[in-house]
């Protein structure tokens, strides 16, 4: 079965860190460039961290650059984002997607390969 699989999230104070899993089967995620994305009550989705099949690059978008970094373990098919200092504002369901385009990820999100189902990150007191 061809999916990706997001694990992770959950309830953590401004502050603090937690680190998202996103995991592949059925393809391997060596062929693709990975982004996270996250969407909040009432708001757009959000393009958050991508990171290239080809050379490992990373891009982030301004709101996490500095507290946000994406990796990827091509042994485990599995990219990881770990956010740190997390903000009440990073509250969001985070979701991660897969495409052999980095282009198509960042510009044209909604036709990319594969959508993992989300997780939650809650950030509160």
């Amino acid at each position: 079965q061809v999916q990706l699989v997001e694990s992770g999230g959950g309830l953590v104070q401004p502050g603090g860190s937690l680190r998202l899993s996103c995991a592949a089967s059925g393809f391997t995620l060596d062929d693709y460039a990975v982004g996270w994305f996250r969407q909040a009550p009432g708001k757009e989705r959000e393009g958050v961290a991508f990171i290239s099949h080809i050379d490992n690059s990373a891009y982030y978008a301004d709101s996490v650059k500095g507290r946000f970094t994406i990796s990827r373990d091509n042994a485990k098919n599995t990219v990881y984002l770990q956010m740190n200092s997390l903000k009440p504002e990073d509250t969001a369901v985070y979701y991660c997607a897969a495409d052999p385009l980095t282009v198509v990820l960042r510009f044209a999100p909604g036709e990319s390969s594969h959508w993992g189902q989300g997780t939650q990150v809650t950030v509160s007191s």
